[in-house]
């Protein structure tokens, strides 16, 4: 059987900063609104807003980070859809979530500003560690296609 219902159009933004290593570090934001697990940034697209718009802001918006230059955020060419596993009271008709796959390196900052509402925590993570704590599978497989190509590119 076959759900029908609106879909909330967002982006995934995966934010990272590079160790001393070379080697990058996850922003994992502990969600605490809808349901409870490790996340990276998310949000819905605004009628008025472009992608990367909308990865800024989202970024913004959930941590605190602010980001000036467009050349920072990466576009992977990646998109999915999933579907809510229950009910979302606040989205009404609402059964799921298309997604386009952002990235965006950023210098760590001393404090993370979380948005209260959405989230209780944080943690700067390696790829090994972030890919066990991600709660969702779609986000997990996002975490491994922007962990590929950071190493491609600073291999190069």
């Amino acid at each position: 059987m076959k759900k029908r219902g609106k879909w909330r159009k967002a982006i995934f933004n995966v934010a990272y900063t590079v160790n001393e290593k070379g080697l990058p570090e996850y922003l994992l934001l502990k969600r605490k609104w809808h349901w409870i697990g490790w996340e990276f940034p998310k949000g819905k697209i605004e009628d008025s807003e472009d992608l990367i718009k909308t990865a800024k802001r989202e970024l913004r918006e959930e941590t605190g980070i602010i980001i000036r230059s467009d050349k920072k955020i990466y576009d992977h060419k990646v998109k999915g859809r999933y579907l809510y596993p229950r009910k979302v009271e606040s989205r009404p008709g609402v059964i799921g979530q298309t997604y386009s796959l952002f990235s965006t390196e950023v210098k760590k900052p001393k404090e993370v500003k979380l948005d209260c509402l959405e989230h209780n925590g944080y943690k700067w993570v390696k790829f090994d560690r972030a890919i066990k704590l991600i709660t969702h599978g779609t986000q997990r497989k996002c975490l491994r296609i922007v962990n590929k190509c950071i190493i491609t590119n600073n291999k190069n």
